[in-house]
């Protein structure tokens, strides 16, 4: 009796809404898909992030959500905030685009053409502006130089090529040949079998948009997919939030393990739905230099028929000669792991080609078509590219195709053995540091860590700030890290020395840290809201073209 009633209850539901007046039973049903709709969000949170996780989420959105409505709502509020937000922008933007006394500005071309001897004297001047001691290794990442033979035969290449343009390969076919050559080389240093393409783009930014645009339009076409959701570590590179952003995708971050560093593999797997175009592991993560595990992240990729990129834009050069280094990592990052089907590599980072040149493969030929833009119905003729570009610059082909072919795999084993022979002297010194600790197991050439309170991590940097290093400083949680480069190599017991002596001096004195640099990634950590650090991070890009 009891059961039948149970079953007759939808029934009376559904009755009693077939009785309301139309426009009733219309906002019944509009109201129903809405409630249906933040519970579904909620338990996804809630099974991706446990509840503790998905309660601080929902109580930072509800503390965003008040804060912008005191700012809406409470006369003179928004004004105040905006006055303190503009006076932090002008600070940013003097820093970024000082007075530069004897120095020239061009703000209209000049009314007749300079002297080429002038121009050169100009051109020298401003490449004597930077003040930062890259040469001696002090930063983290950014210059990734070969050394001075590589530069002139790089500076010869450009000169060969600096008027050829890629859009037209049958003027320019040796930019064509070198540039497939590029993408031969990379897919045999990535272990891909027969099939495996791909394309060189300006970047591993670009390469991540290439690849999450293939696989919403791949999964369109395939799938009938219209809300596209990707799933990837919080510690990936923000260039997938980007593409997220241009390309109308849902992102789902799985957090990291904190003992490891890694990508909650259990998290990962209860975030994938019938929605889900691609799954990310990083080899490694920029943040902290941490390798995903990629089989397992891989075999979920499969399980599941969906795209899974590996992101080696940061270890492109270093991965695949860390064995043959002496270094060899846990387990394959490569096409050799079943489920891979797209990967990123940087020749202009570890590869130590001219900047602006990356390469994205992919499995098939079948995945990267979603990859091209085709036009056929263009008055101007039929129109096609293989990525975000249309015309390119082929001088940087030539250079990276150059660079590739002077090293060779020799060359290439011998510098990723001092850069990681170099980023393992670092750590090791690190974990000997009372007061720090190591972030995960760093396997290649990123090195990151944390102070333990009562040392805090934004004085260690200030303090290493101080003494002309340049380190990247990171949030969530604090910590800092070190890219080691070929520049690095000899500079790995001074910085050791230095970050020691900065823990000391903390230990004397806890706010002999207290510069700048600090207030700035302090303040920027604990502000809850985050639309002022968007606004300031604006101002700072505005600044970038201030004269």
């Amino acid at each position: 009796m009891a059961a039948q009633s149970l079953m007759e209850r939808p029934r009376h539901v559904l009755a009693l809404l077939l009785s309301l007046p139309p426009l009733d039973l219309l906002k019944n049903i509009l109201l129903g898909l809405f409630v249906q709709r933040i519970l579904r969000k909620v338990y996804r949170q809630v099974r991706v992030r446990g509840v503790v996780g998905a309660s601080s989420l929902f109580i930072k959105a509800v503390a965003q959500a008040v804060i912008s409505l005191v700012r809406s709502s409470m006369p003179g509020a928004d004004a105040l905030v905006k006055k303190e937000v503009d006076k932090h922008i002008e600070s940013v933007q003097r820093s970024v685009a000082p007075e530069l006394p004897g120095v020239n500005k061009y703000l209209t071309l000049p009314p007749n053409g300079l002297a080429d001897g002038f121009v050169r004297q100009e051109l020298v001047k401003h490449k004597d502006l930077g003040h930062v001691d890259w040469e001696g290794g002090r930063v983290s990442g950014a210059i990734y130089h070969g050394g001075d033979e590589l530069n002139s035969l790089i500076t010869e290449a450009y000169g060969m090529f600096t008027i050829s343009n890629p859009l037209h390969p049958e003027v320019f076919p040796g930019i064509r040949k070198m540039e497939a050559e590029i993408v031969s080389m990379v897919s045999a240093m990535y272990h891909g079998p027969a099939g495996v393409c791909g394309s060189v783009t300006s970047g591993g930014t670009e390469s991540i948009l290439m690849a999450v645009k293939t696989y919403r339009d791949m999964a369109r076409d395939l799938r009938g997919i219209t809300e596209p959701e990707m799933v990837l570590p919080v510690t990936a590179h923000a260039a997938f939030d980007k593409a997220a952003n241009y390309f109308g995708i849902t992102i789902v971050h799985i957090p990291m393990v904190p003992a490891t560093g890694k990508v909650d593999l259990a998290k990962a797997a209860a975030a994938i739905n019938s929605n889900t175009i691609m799954i990310v592991g990083s080899a490694p993560g920029f943040p902290h230099g941490i390798v995903d595990d990629i089989p397992a992240l891989a075999a979920l990729a499969r399980k599941h028929r969906i795209g899974m990129h590996v992101d080696c834009c940061l270890g492109g050069f270093i991965v695949p000669f860390a064995e043959a280094a002496g270094f060899p990592l846990p387990h394959h990052v490569d096409f050799r792991v079943e489920g891979v089907t797209s990967i990123s590599v940087d020749p202009h980072k570890y590869g130590f080609a001219p900047k602006g040149t990356s390469v994205v493969l992919y499995r098939s030929k079948d995945i990267r078509k979603y990859q091209y833009f085709v036009q056929t119905e263009w008055p101007g003729g039929v129109y096609g590219s293989p990525s975000i570009a249309g015309s390119r610059p082929g001088a940087l082909i030539a250079g990276c195709w150059a660079t590739m072919i002077h090293f060779g795999y020799s060359g290439y084993v011998q510098t990723t053995k001092e850069i990681i022979g170099a980023a393992r002297r670092l750590a090791a010194g690190i974990e000997k540091i009372d007061g720090l600790r190591l972030m995960g197991e760093p396997l290649l050439s990123v090195v990151a860590f944390e102070a333990i309170l009562p040392i805090k991590t934004y004085a260690v940097a200030d303090l290493l700030s101080r003494k002309g290093w340049h380190l990247n400083v990171l949030q969530f949680p604090a910590s800092i890290h070190m890219a080691c480069t070929m520049r690095t190599v000899p500079a790995v017991d001074d910085l050791l020395a230095d970050i020691e002596e900065a823990v000391a001096t903390l230990r004397k004195d806890p706010t002999a840290g207290n510069g700048d640099l600090a207030a700035i990634y302090g303040s920027a950590a604990t502000v809850p809201d985050r639309t002022i650090i968007a606004d300031i991070t604006r101002g700072f890009l505005d600044g970038l073209t201030k004269i």
